[in-house]
């Protein structure tokens, strides 16, 4: 992750995954808000979904494992030289195991969701431990950086551990949306911060480097992690507005009679509730 290259392709990487999570827990939602209808309430849709998340998400962890392993400069899967007796691209080690945690959150995907005995919790599990294994991996990352580097840093731990505490809450709150929610925002939040430590660490125009020692930019970059945070919750905002009008209108267009029945069956729980205040 030496480079602004190496940190746009996991922020991309992790960003794509948040919006797709978002995208997939407002679809889970809507469905159930429309369980009248029989071809969105499908499970062995969800089913298929999850199990191709997983192939998606193992191939990301193969193409970060391979990209810090066989970069020009990589060890090669070399850990430790006995000639020169030390200890070959420990940074690319770190990022390395990484990667293979959230490869192994893709097998348990594939085989909670094909083998019917395995509870689909365990996904959340292992979700929760490959976000507190980076948070690890980042906190011991910058022993003996500048001021600058550290500080970016410690903000990124921050928001994957608080991620992975989210997840692992999840697993003892079944299938709610907000809860589920906030994890994404985090997970969206971590891909920005990763595009932002890229600017700042490796400016990409070739621009002077920013002070590492300067107080004034850690000031600023405080307020900026904040405005990362704001600009995560317009990206749900609009994914939540496209997919809800996206089921919204395939139910006008298919069955235009459930819709009718929706309407008349919210109209009456509202009615209900007034009733009872």
């Amino acid at each position: 992750m030496g480079s602004f290259r190496g940190h746009a392709l996991p922020g991309s990487f992790i960003f794509f995954t948040g919006a797709w999570w978002t995208a997939k827990c407002i679809l889970k939602y809507a469905c159930k808000k429309h369980k009248r209808t029989s071809y969105l309430g499908c499970k062995a849709l969800f089913q298929r979904i999850e199990i191709l998340e997983g192939i998606i998400l193992i191939c990301m962890a193969l193409t970060g494992m391979t990209g810090e392993q066989f970069v020009p400069a990589g060890p090669h899967l070399v850990l430790y030289d006995h000639k020169e007796g030390q200890w070959v691209q420990l940074l690319s080690w770190h990022h390395f195991t990484m990667y293979f945690f959230f490869g192994l959150l893709g097998v348990m995907n594939i085989l909670c969701f094909t083998i019917s005995s395995l509870p689909t919790s365990l996904t959340k599990l292992m979700l929760s431990n490959a976000f507190f294994v980076e948070a690890f991996i980042f906190y011991n990352h910058t022993h003996g950086r500048e001021m600058l580097d550290i500080f970016l840093h410690q903000l990124l731990v921050l928001v994957t551990f608080l991620a992975g505490l989210v997840a692992f809450v999840e697993l003892f709150t079944r299938t709610n949306v907000i809860v589920e929610l906030l994890r994404t925002s985090l997970v969206l939040l971590q891909g920005s911060w990763l595009w932002q430590i890229g600017f700042v660490l490796y400016p990409p125009s070739g621009g002077p480097a920013w002070d590492p020692n300067d107080h004034d930019n850690i000031m600023f970059l405080t307020i900026c992690f904040c405005w990362h945070y704001a600009l995560t919750f317009i990206v749900i905002g609009v994914i939540y507005a496209f997919v809800t009008w996206l089921v919204t209108s395939r139910l006008r267009r298919f069955c235009p009679s459930e819709v009718g029945l929706l309407k008349t069956a919210d109209r009456e729980q509202e009615s209900e509730e007034e009733m009872r205040f």
